[in-house]
Protein backbone atom coordinates (compact mmCIF):
# COMPACT_ATOMS: atom_id res chain seq x y z
CA UNK A 1 0.00 0.00 0.00
CA UNK A 2 1.10 3.41 -1.19
CA UNK A 3 0.29 6.63 0.62
CA UNK A 4 1.23 9.78 0.94
CA UNK A 5 3.86 11.93 3.24
CA UNK A 6 2.22 14.56 3.86
CA UNK A 7 -1.31 13.12 4.96
CA UNK A 8 0.33 10.58 7.06
CA UNK A 9 3.54 11.33 8.65
CA UNK A 10 2.23 14.78 10.41
CA UNK A 11 4.04 13.96 14.20
CA UNK A 12 7.39 13.07 15.78
CA UNK A 13 5.50 10.49 17.06
CA UNK A 14 3.96 9.17 13.50
CA UNK A 15 7.97 9.23 12.73
CA UNK A 16 9.24 7.17 15.63
CA UNK A 17 5.89 4.59 15.52
CA UNK A 18 5.62 4.47 11.53
CA UNK A 19 9.47 4.47 10.50
CA UNK A 20 11.54 3.79 13.67
CA UNK A 21 13.46 6.85 14.83
CA UNK A 22 14.49 8.01 17.71
CA UNK A 23 15.55 11.34 19.44
CA UNK A 24 18.60 11.41 20.38
CA UNK A 25 19.52 12.05 24.34
CA UNK A 26 23.26 12.72 23.77
CA UNK A 27 23.97 16.39 23.73
CA UNK A 28 26.66 16.46 21.67
CA UNK A 29 24.74 14.55 19.09
CA UNK A 30 24.29 17.58 17.05
CA UNK A 31 26.98 20.10 17.59
CA UNK A 32 26.94 21.65 14.37
CA UNK A 33 24.72 24.09 15.05
CA UNK A 34 26.30 25.42 17.70
CA UNK A 35 29.88 25.54 16.33
CA UNK A 36 32.16 28.36 16.41
CA UNK A 37 31.50 30.19 13.20
CA UNK A 38 33.32 32.43 10.99
CA UNK A 39 31.77 36.11 11.47
CA UNK A 40 29.93 37.26 7.92
CA UNK A 41 30.87 39.84 6.22
CA UNK A 42 29.11 43.07 5.76
CA UNK A 43 27.77 42.23 2.62
CA UNK A 44 26.33 39.27 4.12
CA UNK A 45 24.60 40.89 6.86
CA UNK A 46 23.31 44.34 5.36
CA UNK A 47 21.90 41.56 2.03
CA UNK A 48 20.40 39.49 4.76
CA UNK A 49 18.31 42.32 6.41
CA UNK A 50 17.37 43.30 3.27
CA UNK A 51 15.70 39.71 2.69
CA UNK A 52 14.19 40.14 6.14
CA UNK A 53 12.73 43.15 5.50
CA UNK A 54 11.26 41.97 2.52
CA UNK A 55 9.65 39.01 3.76
CA UNK A 56 8.19 40.81 6.61
CA UNK A 57 6.58 43.33 4.25
CA UNK A 58 4.97 40.55 1.86
CA UNK A 59 4.19 38.55 5.33
CA UNK A 60 1.65 41.44 6.20
CA UNK A 61 0.00 41.65 3.46
CA UNK A 62 -1.38 38.32 4.42
CA UNK A 63 -0.02 34.36 4.22
CA UNK A 64 2.98 33.62 1.63
CA UNK A 65 2.30 30.56 -0.49
CA UNK A 66 4.93 27.58 -0.23
CA UNK A 67 6.62 28.88 -4.04
CA UNK A 68 6.81 32.63 -2.14
CA UNK A 69 8.76 30.91 0.89
CA UNK A 70 10.99 29.68 -1.59
CA UNK A 71 11.49 33.01 -3.66
CA UNK A 72 11.93 35.43 -0.84
CA UNK A 73 13.82 33.21 1.07
CA UNK A 74 15.21 29.72 0.46
CA UNK A 75 16.64 30.44 -3.10
CA UNK A 76 18.56 33.75 -1.24
CA UNK A 77 19.86 31.94 1.53
CA UNK A 78 20.85 28.74 -0.80
CA UNK A 79 22.72 31.16 -3.18
CA UNK A 80 23.91 33.00 -0.16
CA UNK A 81 25.71 29.62 1.39
CA UNK A 82 27.33 28.93 -2.25
CA UNK A 83 25.35 26.12 -2.49
CA UNK A 84 23.84 26.88 -5.74
CA UNK A 85 27.63 26.71 -7.78
CA UNK A 86 30.07 23.90 -8.31
CA UNK A 87 30.52 21.23 -6.55
CA UNK A 88 27.06 21.59 -5.94
CA UNK A 89 23.89 20.49 -7.70
CA UNK A 90 20.50 21.49 -6.97
CA UNK A 91 17.65 19.40 -7.27
CA UNK A 92 13.25 20.59 -6.78
CA UNK A 93 10.51 18.62 -6.29
CA UNK A 94 12.74 15.54 -6.07
CA UNK A 95 10.33 12.26 -5.79
CA UNK A 96 11.17 9.89 -2.91
CA UNK A 97 9.19 6.62 -1.41
CA UNK A 98 10.10 5.59 2.03
CA UNK A 99 9.25 1.67 3.23
CA UNK A 100 7.67 1.30 7.41
CA UNK A 101 9.24 -0.17 9.20
CA UNK A 102 6.93 -3.45 9.20
CA UNK A 103 7.30 -3.50 5.12
CA UNK A 104 4.19 -3.10 4.65
CA UNK A 105 3.16 0.62 3.74
CA UNK A 106 5.54 2.84 1.40
CA UNK A 107 5.03 6.36 1.85
CA UNK A 108 5.52 8.96 -1.08
CA UNK A 109 6.08 12.48 -1.45
CA UNK A 110 8.71 15.38 -2.94
CA UNK A 111 11.77 17.22 -1.25
CA UNK A 112 11.72 20.80 -1.76
CA UNK A 113 14.91 21.64 -2.27
CA UNK A 114 17.93 18.90 -2.39
CA UNK A 115 21.69 19.66 -2.55
CA UNK A 116 23.84 17.21 -3.73
CA UNK A 117 27.51 16.42 -4.12
CA UNK A 118 27.69 13.67 -6.66
CA UNK A 119 25.63 11.06 -4.50
CA UNK A 120 26.01 12.73 -1.10
CA UNK A 121 22.91 14.53 0.47
CA UNK A 122 24.45 18.18 1.64
CA UNK A 123 21.38 19.35 3.08
CA UNK A 124 17.40 18.60 2.21
CA UNK A 125 15.29 21.66 2.57
CA UNK A 126 11.28 20.98 3.31
CA UNK A 127 9.68 24.85 3.10
CA UNK A 128 6.17 25.57 3.33
CA UNK A 129 3.60 28.54 3.18
CA UNK A 130 3.62 31.17 6.07
CA UNK A 131 0.38 29.82 7.57
CA UNK A 132 1.80 26.26 8.22
CA UNK A 133 3.27 25.43 11.58
CA UNK A 134 6.59 24.11 10.60
CA UNK A 135 6.72 21.94 13.72
CA UNK A 136 4.56 19.43 10.76
CA UNK A 137 6.93 19.63 7.99
CA UNK A 138 9.77 18.42 10.72
CA UNK A 139 8.45 14.95 10.74
CA UNK A 140 8.43 15.01 6.86
CA UNK A 141 11.66 16.24 6.51
CA UNK A 142 12.49 13.55 8.78
CA UNK A 143 11.03 10.84 6.92
CA UNK A 144 12.52 11.89 3.46
CA UNK A 145 16.10 12.36 5.20
CA UNK A 146 16.03 8.53 5.75
CA UNK A 147 15.55 8.16 1.80
CA UNK A 148 19.73 9.84 2.03
CA UNK A 149 22.70 7.45 0.38
CA UNK A 150 25.09 8.82 3.50
CA UNK A 151 25.33 5.61 4.87
CA UNK A 152 26.34 6.15 7.92
CA UNK A 153 27.11 9.99 7.53
CA UNK A 154 24.29 12.37 8.88
CA UNK A 155 21.66 14.02 6.61
CA UNK A 156 20.91 17.77 7.42
CA UNK A 157 18.07 19.50 6.81
CA UNK A 158 16.55 23.06 7.22
CA UNK A 159 12.96 23.26 7.56
CA UNK A 160 11.23 27.05 7.43
CA UNK A 161 7.73 28.29 6.67
CA UNK A 162 9.27 31.66 6.27
CA UNK A 163 8.26 33.03 9.98
CA UNK A 164 10.66 30.23 11.38
CA UNK A 165 13.48 28.46 11.02
CA UNK A 166 15.35 25.06 12.36
CA UNK A 167 18.04 22.31 11.53
CA UNK A 168 17.47 19.09 11.55
CA UNK A 169 20.51 15.70 11.52
CA UNK A 170 19.38 12.31 10.96
CA UNK A 171 22.33 9.41 11.56
CA UNK A 172 21.22 6.08 11.35
CA UNK A 173 18.37 5.80 13.33
CA UNK A 174 18.79 8.96 15.43
CA UNK A 175 17.86 12.39 14.93
CA UNK A 176 17.83 15.86 16.86
CA UNK A 177 16.73 19.30 16.27
CA UNK A 178 18.43 22.47 16.39
CA UNK A 179 16.79 25.56 18.23
CA UNK A 180 14.01 27.53 16.28
CA UNK A 181 15.21 30.63 15.02
CA UNK A 182 12.14 33.42 14.35
CA UNK A 183 12.35 36.50 12.35
CA UNK A 184 10.17 38.36 14.64
CA UNK A 185 12.99 38.59 17.37
CA UNK A 186 13.18 41.88 17.79
CA UNK A 187 16.95 42.09 18.84
CA UNK A 188 18.58 40.66 16.76
CA UNK A 189 18.28 39.25 12.66
CA UNK A 190 18.22 35.61 12.99
CA UNK A 191 19.45 35.26 9.35
CA UNK A 192 22.50 35.47 10.41
CA UNK A 193 23.12 32.31 12.46
CA UNK A 194 20.36 30.50 9.88
CA UNK A 195 23.23 31.47 6.56
CA UNK A 196 26.28 30.63 9.16
CA UNK A 197 24.96 27.13 10.36
CA UNK A 198 24.08 26.57 6.32
CA UNK A 199 27.66 27.64 5.40
CA UNK A 200 29.24 25.40 8.04
CA UNK A 201 26.88 22.22 6.56
CA UNK A 202 29.06 23.26 3.45
CA UNK A 203 32.23 23.09 5.26
CA UNK A 204 31.42 19.88 7.07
Amino acid sequence: MTVAVTENIRSLHDVEAKLGLCRSQDPDFFKEWQGEFAELVDTEKSTLDRIKQSYLYHVNEGFLSEGTVNLLMVSPLLFLAGFLESPFSLRSEQSVEISDRTGNVTYHGRIDALVLNNNLWIVLVEAKRSSFSFLVAIPQALAYMMVSPNGDKPTYAMVTNGDHFMFVKLQRSQYDLSDDFSLFKRSSNELYPVLQILKSFKDL
